[in-house]
């Protein structure tokens, strides 16, 4: 594969920043990290061919799986973690794997990523199969780790993607390239600079979108989201109050009947519903809430 490594080139506006007051420092860095977001709107077309194919997938009993090394593979898992409390949906729905494994989340196993058969192994130990698919993250484009997980992807029919922040040529296992050009970063080669700060905020969209689609959110509510803390229950709360114009007592009544589910709650206030005709319509309309109190009767 052929890569201009621009992440590996040197930044002439940063040469000298270590001389530079600590103020100047910031505003340096600052100045850089400015050039991300619009980096990332270039690329917006790229990102939503992948979160469409990831939106069909999904809808079909699918998994959205990602695999990186170092500070990717670190920005993977967290990203797929943070789904289940955010929108309400299975640990398995969205995977992150990470070279060397729950170790390299807290110390660097840098090495893991040259390995190309580990991948491969992981992928297999979770059983990638057709209904999947796979984005591989890398922001120099090259890491081996990475290339070899996508290359056995497509070779088991898995639809594929690439993230990376470096034009890469040659794409006959990847069927999605998103390319983040945010250029050289800071410190030459630290991709947990611009290219972290592009990865986390790529895969934000790509998760935050999806699941939107799937019916996990009402509006820029997450309505879905598990109350496994007071603060995310009072939140619960406050939706209820909003949504049905009623007092933190009425809303916790209702909240209680309902099983501690928002939609049902909301459901039952606003159509005056029972509990179970509001499980029903929420299942004939797939999750949505939009369209199942937009539903006569």
């Amino acid at each position: 594969m052929k890569i201009n490594k621009i992440t590996e080139q040197i930044n002439s506006d940063t040469i000298k920043i270590d001389q530079n007051s600590v103020e100047d420092i910031l505003f340096c860095i600052n100045n850089e990290d400015q050039k991300v977001a619009s980096a990332v709107k270039t690329s917006i077309p790229q990102i939503s061919s992948f979160i469409e194919l990831a939106i069909q997938k999904l809808k079909k009993s699918g998994r959205l799986i990602y695999i990186g090394s170092g500070t990717s593979g670190r920005l993977a898992v967290l990203d797929a973690s943070e789904c289940p409390p955010t929108f309400g949906v299975s640990k398995d729905l969205v995977l992150g794997i990470i070279s060397g494994g729950d170790r390299a989340l807290k110390e660097s196993i840098e090495g893991a990523e040259d390995s190309s058969e580990e991948s491969t192994i992981e992928l297999k130990k979770i059983k990638l199969n057709k209904k999947d698919i796979l984005l591989g993250i890398s922001a120099s484009g090259s890491t081996p780790y990475v290339l070899t997980a996508l290359e056995y992807a497509n070779s088991v029919g898995v639809k594929t993607g690439l993230l990376t922040c470096n034009n890469i040529q040659d794409l006959s296992y990847i069927d999605h390239l998103i390319e983040i050009i945010v250029g050289p970063e800071v410190l030459t080669g630290s991709t947990r600079l611009k290219a972290g700060t592009a990865t986390k905020m790529v895969l934000n969209m790509i998760t935050t979108t999806t699941m939107m689609k799937l019916n996990h959110t009402f509006g820029n509510i997450m309505i879905d989201l598990l109350p496994k803390n007071v603060k995310l229950v009072n939140r619960a709360l406050n939706i209820l109050k909003q949504q049905l114009s009623i007092n933190k007592e009425d809303a916790q009544k209702l909240y209680q009947k309902s099983g501690e589910d928002l939609k049902i709650s909301i459901l039952m206030g606003k159509k005056e519903i029972s509990y179970d005709e509001a499980k029903k319509r929420l299942l004939k309309h797939k999750g949505s809430l939009s369209k199942a109190l937009n539903q006569n009767g």
